[in-house]
């Protein structure tokens, strides 16, 4: 997997990207969810091998079930999109919530449009505040304090105040699980 990245970066050795997913696949093959995560990326990008979203799907569920927050996320948007696999929105809640859970900024700001917008879930601006709030706490897309400002908005003081709560709980219980 790290002879994957060198030849990734060019650290090293001559930049390229087939040699790349050469070593990213032998690792892979063997479990090691880093390289299933980057060879899901290569295929996802076409770097290295033709883009292919059903082969991006199949690595980066394999690094998902493993555990790997990124796979998760990218698994998440894969759902979201009808990308190699049906468009499923409960199925991308789920990828997402699974990385988020994990500190991932990206896929909690992913969850508040999920709950924003209410795909694969009823709407809920809530729930949606919570994960925009922890988004923004763990220094996710910048859009997530303007989404979270634009929530609350459509918030009563009461349920801000209690969203408000249930984040700072969710992020305590997320970087306890961290070891922070």
């Amino acid at each position: 997997a790290n002879l994957g990245v060198k030849y990734y970066t060019g650290d090293g050795v001559p930049q390229d990207y087939a040699e790349a997913v050469k070593w990213y696949r032998n690792a892979a093959m063997q479990g090691n969810a880093i390289a299933q995560y980057n060879l899901g990326v290569m295929y996802d990008t076409g770097n290295g091998v033709p883009e292919d979203d059903a082969e991006a799907v199949k690595w980066y569920r394999k690094a998902a079930e493993q555990g790997h927050a990124s796979a998760q996320f990218n698994l998440g948007l894969m759902y979201t999109y009808g990308r190699g696999v049906l468009q499923d929105y409960a199925e991308a809640l789920r990828w997402y919530r699974l990385a988020a859970d994990q500190g991932h900024a990206t896929a909690q700001f992913r969850l508040g449009l999920m709950y924003d917008n209410g795909r694969g879930v009823p709407q809920d601006f809530s729930e949606a505040y919570v994960w925009y709030s922890l988004s923004a706490a763990n220094n996710g897309p910048e859009e997530a304090t303007t989404f979270r400002d634009l929530n609350q908005e459509k918030l009563t003081p009461d349920q801000v105040a209690a969203a408000q709560n249930r984040a700072k709980e969710l992020f305590e219980e997320i970087e306890k699980k961290k070891g922070w």
